[in-house]
């Protein structure tokens, strides 16, 4: 049996919680069983626990020997608990990687964290990077790279054209509070002739600048069939010319969740130029990569409308891709293969 756990999930319009859910349906789609309770959407904290706990005692006592578990990592209190019941009784498990406690959120140590992740069957991540510094610090199971995180949706990209006189306008996508991302109130004064389209919460209305737009929240299916833009911007932290703090860094390392979304919605993406994803977006030329988003305005005055339609179709490309489920499904059947 090829089988996962579902969960409580909270918070369901974006990030985490919805790359975790489309995960889910992209599992189901390839015949896998959810063998834990229905999945929940409860808001409670306290509710939340509690589904999630019975779901897991559920899910972990209907394991025979030879299933194939799928667990989606962090687990939080959970996973140590899941994979050493999944191995006494015989089943193996598919690790699935979002995020790594000891490196984002420092809330494990490395050692702690690679000794939980040899206890999985195999890995999945997204980045050649990711794999580098797992082999590198002790993991010795084996580890599939699956690209990009799918964004399921039935919305269709909306088909814009340029802006008057060709000019490009960047969207972002996210947290605008200047204390996760300062880089886009820096930019709006470094370089007003650039238009920022931003969506999402946290923004600083005292340091707006005539180039930046906010547009507050929208849920990722309406803002894929309506997202104002030409480029999504994949950028975290306090600096123009580097990804800068803790989030900044874990850019050389993680697939951002928000890069597919601007896939999703036929954008052609602006990523720096260390991301563990700029591969990815070179190999598929469904972006530009940067060095400084100070370099943005020589950049963009060089790029002929020509040059903007091949990267749109490209991404329109991709978009087509991830609204299948295409990466995450490719990934998990290597898996699958990898534990045979």
């Amino acid at each position: 049996m090829k089988c996962y756990i579902s969960k409580n999930y909270r918070k369901i319009g974006g990030g985490g919680d919805k790359a975790k859910t489309d995960v889910e349906a992209i599992l189901q789609s390839m015949g896998y069983r959810n063998i834990g309770l229905r999945q929940r959407r409860v808001g409670s904290a306290v509710g939340a626990y509690f589904i999630t706990l019975a779901s897991v005692l559920k899910g972990v006592m209907s394991l025979k020997k030879g299933d194939i578990l799928l667990v989606q990592y962090p687990l939080k209190k959970y996973y140590d608990f899941v994979v050493s019941r999944a191995n006494a009784r015989g089943a193996k498990v598919i690790t699935l990687i979002h995020d790594l406690g000891s490196f984002r959120r420092k809330k494990l140590t490395v050692e702690w964290e690679v000794e939980r992740l040899n206890r999985s069957t195999a890995i999945v991540i997204h980045t050649p990077a990711m794999r580098r510094w797992l082999v590198d610090n002790g993991v010795t199971v084996p580890i599939i790279e699956a690209g990009l995180w799918d964004y399921l949706s039935d919305s269709v990209p909306a088909v814009q054209n340029l802006a008057p006189g060709g000019r490009y306008r960047l969207m972002f996508a996210g947290n605008a509070s200047p204390v996760h991302n300062d880089w886009i109130y820096q930019l709006g004064e470094a370089v007003p002739s650039l238009d920022l389209v931003i969506y999402g919460g946290g923004i600083d209305k005292s340091r707006l600048t005539p180039g930046i737009h906010a547009m507050g929240y929208v849920d990722s299916d309406t803002l894929i069939a309506t997202a104002q833009g030409d480029f999504g911007v994949v950028w975290y932290g306090s600096s123009l010319d580097e990804g800068a703090g803790a989030l900044g860094e874990y850019l050389k390392y993680n697939a951002p969740h928000k890069t597919s979304l601007y896939l999703r919605s036929g954008l052609p993406v602006i990523i720096w130029n260390q991301a563990a994803l700029a591969g990815i977006v070179k190999e598929y030329n469904a972006g530009i990569c940067v060095s400084s988003l100070r370099d943005l305005p020589e950049i963009l005055s060089r790029l002929t409308p020509g040059d903007y339609a091949v990267m749109k179709a490209n991404a329109m490309s991709l978009a087509s891709k991830l609204a299948k489920g295409s990466f995450i499904a490719d990934a998990v059947s290597r898996a699958e293969k990898a534990v045979d």
